[in-house]
């Protein structure tokens, strides 16, 4: 058996699965994927720290810039009208601004789409294989109730229309057990029945944080957006009205855009610690939530060649069962039909119940082989760790982008300020000379 195509770690995987991690005392800690170690946890929390240094060194700078602008600007001359120098920095400043800001707001338009096409990925994924365990159940429900009608009905009223002849009533109390052995092998194909999780609970949660974590980003792309807008209306109308409200709404984005780059940072660096090596973990953490034996997890989810089919004796003494009952029915109506013309009815009913036995049969062969799950299990990963990861770095560029366009526009509006005419701020008129 050749295993489907599945998952391989990407380039971004590896590189930033080899950056260093360290705890809260700065001691190394290993880049394995182990959410509940507090190491680990303190090694995450310490990569989103950085981003709050990041914000601190940022306000530090923006405030001792407009400090020293405000404080330590020379005093203009008596009786002088002309503008302070310095306009075209200050325009060319807003526009550089305004075009890395523009330029990071179609990137996080992209981020946000690729992370939410994985993730989309990823729940498609998981509601695929819960129709797959769910159809498995189904069907061994299905047949089992049918085979046990068959014991109870058509066989018992066989039993009754031959027991003038003893050697037909043992060969009909035969095909009786052989159709026992067999509802009895089946009922534990369905080895996903009674399990506390299933996938599609997986899925709505992964929907639910995925729809508030696609809300929050296109609420932050928004506010980038009339920051430009207002950084424009505020230059061409040369308005200190509308220059304050660009501060505050700059120094709210900045800040909202430091505390999403360290989140995305942190997210990035431990989802590629999952990815690097995911057969582990989710094999460990499935057969812990769902108490599933090893064997039956490992066939699925590697599905090679070193990991057998542990359904395979079930499947054979299944099949052997059933030939063996299409044998016997077949005996008894050449036996038992021309001395017997009742018999002929539960005999055609029980083969029509064969036939539909050996259907469901066919068809759990195919559901429980491991192809289908597998496939599902790598389109997950790649969902997850190729799509919504790309997304997420570049969540991460569109979070730099901005906040080193909004620290450059906060440290430009002093001077576009003071180019502003007096008239522009309500309450203030030039003073005739």
């Amino acid at each position: 058996m050749g295993a489907p195509p599945g998952y391989r770690p990407s380039a971004w995987v590896h590189l930033l699965h080899q950056l260093p991690r360290a705890d809260f005392q700065l001691r190394p800690v290993p880049s394995d994927f182990a959410p509940r170690e507090q190491e680990y946890q303190q090694a995450l929390l310490l990569v989103a720290a950085l981003a709050g240094l990041g914000l601190g060194l940022s306000l530090i700078f923006i405030a001792v810039y407009l400090i020293r602008f405000c404080c330590c600007r020379p005093p203009e001359p008596p009786g002088a009208k002309s503008p302070p120098p310095g306009g075209g920095c200050v325009t060319w400043s807003c526009i550089a601004a305004l075009l890395v800001g523009c330029a990071g707001i179609g990137i996080g338009f992209y981020g946000n789409s690729e992370t939410s096409d994985g993730v989309s990925q990823l729940s498609s994924a998981l509601l695929h294989a819960n129709h797959t365990l769910s159809a498995i159940d189904h069907l061994v429900l299905e047949t089992v109730e049918t085979l046990g009608e068959a014991v109870r009905t058509e066989l018992t009223t066989l039993e009754e229309v031959l027991e003038q002849r003893t050697e037909l009533v043992a060969a009909a109390r035969a095909a009786r057990r052989q159709t026992e052995a067999v509802a009895q092998q089946l009922q534990g194909l369905a080895f996903w029945q009674g399990v506390p999780l299933s996938p599609l609970q997986v899925a709505e949660g992964v929907s639910f944080v995925e729809e508030y974590r696609w809300l929050a980003y296109v609420l932050l792309l928004l506010l980038e957006l009339l920051v430009c807008l207002f950084t424009l209306l505020g230059l061409a109308k040369q308005s200190k009205w509308l220059v304050i409200v660009m501060t505050v709404m700059s120094l709210l984005v900045l800040i909202l855009s430091w505390g999403s780059m360290g989140l995305e940072a942190a997210t990035a660096v431990g989802l590629s610690d999952f990815c690097s090596n995911p057969d582990t973990y989710v094999l460990n953490l499935t057969q812990e939530e769902t108490g599933l034996s090893s064997d039956i997890l490992s066939y699925y989810f590697l599905c090679n060649q070193a990991v057998s089919n542990p359904f395979q004796q079930r499947l054979t003494l299944s099949q052997r069962a059933l030939a063996n009952i299409h044998s016997q029915l077949q005996g008894l109506e050449r036996e038992a039909v021309p001395q017997f013309p009742a018999a002929q009815k539960p005999l055609l009913s029980l083969e029509e119940t064969l036939n539909v036995t050996e259907g469901n049969f066919h068809q759990l062969v195919a559901l429980l082989h491991c192809r289908g799950l597998h496939k599902d299990y790598g389109a997950a990963l790649r969902g997850l760790c190729e799509d919504a990861l790309e997304g997420l770095l570049f969540l991460l560029l569109f979070s730099l982008l901005s906040a080193g366009a909004l620290a450059t526009a906060l440290c430009s509006l002093p001077r576009a300020w003071a180019l502003f005419p007096p008239s522009s701020f309500p309450g203030c008129r030039r003073r005739p000379h």
